[in-house]
């Protein structure tokens, strides 16, 4: 609250007018910036300072490079998978769609390909959005820091030991907490074993100190969205369909699953424990333009049409590397370290998804990119083309 006597040489009559005018202008700024109600308004590329020749290319290269995996995603997991000594598939998945993708610059579609309204699985862009219900949680006071143990707020044996006890939840959504268990049948050990090594040097593997050693792991990540169902005590869905999906407009049509066997009672209420990707099925299954209104709160800080739906401090803190991985935030990858593309620029953000699916956050540029069913090796080529149309 601002304080009058921060300016003691102002009448209270001047104050008022000059405290007016900030509130009318503050407004008008927002207002100035587009928010997409039911129908999302397009422009044509040239009006927002693009080459529409090049961004049409793009297209064109987005539909001809289709991620080269299986339609039927249960082969497609399977294969992807296959060196997993116990892979499985215990959530549900569905046929996936051909290659579908927006493109928004200053808040308007300039570019879309594809059937953007398929629900589709979109794999591990869900740990962003389960990133968010982390950041919700934090603004709702239920957690008080990120550098908080979890077992303080976890206290049965998901979290006992020497080494699990350690574990803050900061490392959880950086990835580096080594946290070793068995979770809903899977080993931590199992998921993602070393390139070298067999089955035995995988299970009694030397465990690492919590926040050091980055390690992609589909369990651990389930772990967090295990813990934080403790925490909101309501299922995770829900709380992102209140605070985030139903205020951006989103459609009914989006589903986040958990695995058949990743029910635990809740205040004597069954809840199912939602993955954090579609790595053993489950995960967020949703349509291109929901996924790209999630991506366009994040562009816009976490306001929605002058509403703050999530924290601006939490976006900001998503975006910031870990000591362990500088190519990775809180479950957001960054355009940073060994995963920096050339030719995108480094404050670049997105969330990064199995079978090429991708929400690309650029706020600099004000630009906003969701690409389904990509050659994930083509990412790179494909985003130094957008750039290249706005040369």
């Amino acid at each position: 609250m601002i304080k009058l006597n921060y300016f003691p040489k102002l009448s209270f009559l001047k104050f008022s007018m000059i405290f007016l005018m900030s509130l009318f202008l503050g407004s008008a700024i927002a207002q100035s910036v587009y928010y997409p109600n039911k129908i999302w308004k397009a422009k044509s590329a040239s009006d927002v300072g693009f080459d529409e020749n090049i961004i049409a290319n793009v297209v064109e290269f987005a539909e001809q490079n289709e991620y080269s995996g299986a339609k039927d995603l249960r082969i497609a997991i399977y294969e992807g998978f296959k060196r997993e000594p116990f892979i499985d598939i215990l959530g549900p998945t569905k046929h996936r769609g051909g290659p579908a993708g927006m493109i928004v610059k200053n808040g308007y579609i300039i570019a879309q390909w594809g059937d953007i309204e398929r629900v589709d699985m979109t794999f591990s862009v869900t740990k962003s959005y389960l990133s968010t219900t982390f950041g919700l949680a934090l603004d709702y006071k239920l957690i008080t820091d990120v550098n908080d143990k979890v077992n303080s707020y976890v206290w049965n044996n998901t979290f006992k030991g020497r080494h699990n006890s350690k574990i803050q939840w900061n490392h959880l959504l950086n990835q580096s907490s080594d946290w070793s268990g068995t979770l809903f049948g899977q080993h931590d050990w199992a998921d993602r074993p070393p390139s070298t090594g067999d089955i035995d040097d995988w299970r009694y593997r030397e465990l690492q100190e919590p926040g050091t050693v980055y390690e992609y792991n589909d369990v651990r990540v389930n772990v967090l969205a295990y813990s934080l169902l403790q925490v909101w005590r309501k299922p995770l869905p829900q709380v992102l369909k209140e605070k985030i999906m139903d205020p951006i407009g989103a459609s009914s049509t989006w589903r986040w699953n958990g695995y058949e066997n990743s029910w635990v009672t809740i205040d004597g209420l069954s809840v199912q424990s939602v993955s954090g990707g579609g790595h053993s099925g489950g995960g967020m299954f949703i349509n291109t333009i929901d996924q790209a209104r999630f991506g366009y709160l994040f562009l816009r800080n976490g306001n929605w049409n002058g509403k703050q739906l999530i924290s601006e401090e939490w976006v900001s803190a998503v975006q910031q590397p870990s000591k362990a991985n500088m190519s990775y935030g809180y479950m957001w990858w960054l355009n940073k370290g060994n995963r920096k593309m050339e030719g995108v620029p480094e404050h670049v953000f997105y969330g990064a998804g199995f079978g090429g699916n991708y929400v690309v956050i650029d706020q600099e540029n004000d630009l906003l990119i969701v690409t389904r069913w990509l050659e994930p090796s083509k990412l790179g080529e494909f985003l130094k083309q957008v750039y290249s149309a706005l040369d």
